[in-house]
């Protein structure tokens, strides 16, 4: 199981991350982006970091489009509302040195990402949205980027790196438009879906 940082006295709501990396940086290899990611966490006076995952490498999405990449899942409490938290995590990726070019694409190779997945159940920034961002295919979703904040994340259930260290921290939490929790749509994954996805220990990613 990852490691459980929860603090009974945290009342703020929480929220659920997805970390990746798979470029080398000044920080060194992609395990130390997430090192330091969770430490910027961490150290953020607006957040509690409450649990971490374990560390995984899976294969680059969508396949041959770059190295392997370290995903883990990170929990905080935060009375941050989503749209500041976001813009406070697009913060923390620029420090560490993301750059976030157009022309390399959507779901191009990185030194760092820390995806917004979920604050508690909230749904933004409505069902209808919500449901019709989730249903676009691969395809469309590669060119089109939302305007605004959606939650949950709407490619959260497709994908086993993000299920899968999801799972190591909040397997109970339920998607509230969907209706199933984190280790129900992780069991509905195709098997090929977990190809290449293991646990690493966090000196040898």
């Amino acid at each position: 199981m990852g490691k459980s940082l929860t603090n009974p006295y945290v009342k703020h709501p929480r929220a659920l991350l997805a970390l990746g990396a798979n470029l080398p940086s000044a920080l060194g290899f992609p395990r130390q982006a997430l090192i330091a990611a969770l430490t910027a966490l961490a150290s953020d006076a607006e957040m509690t970091l409450t649990a971490v995952s374990r560390f995984f490498v899976s294969p680059a999405y969508p396949a041959g489009s770059g190295p392997d990449y370290v995903n883990a899942a990170a929990e905080i409490a935060t009375p941050l509302p989503p749209e500041a938290l976001l813009a406070r995590l697009h913060g923390i990726e620029a420090t560490l040195g993301r750059v976030r070019d157009a022309a390399s694409g959507r779901w191009g190779p990185r030194v760092i990402d820390i995806d917004l997945l979920a604050k508690e159940t909230q749904v933004l920034p409505d069902g209808a949205t919500q449901d019709a961002w989730r249903a676009l295919p691969d395809a469309v979703q590669r060119v089109q980027v939302p305007d605004r904040l959606i939650l949950p994340h709407p490619r959260l259930q497709d994908r086993a790196f993000v299920l899968r260290p999801l799972a190591d921290i909040a397997p109970g939490w339920r998607h509230p438009r969907l209706g199933a929790d984190v280790a129900q749509m992780l069991a509905d994954l195709p098997p090929a879906a977990t190809d290449g996805l293991h646990p690493i220990g966090r000196e040898n990613a």
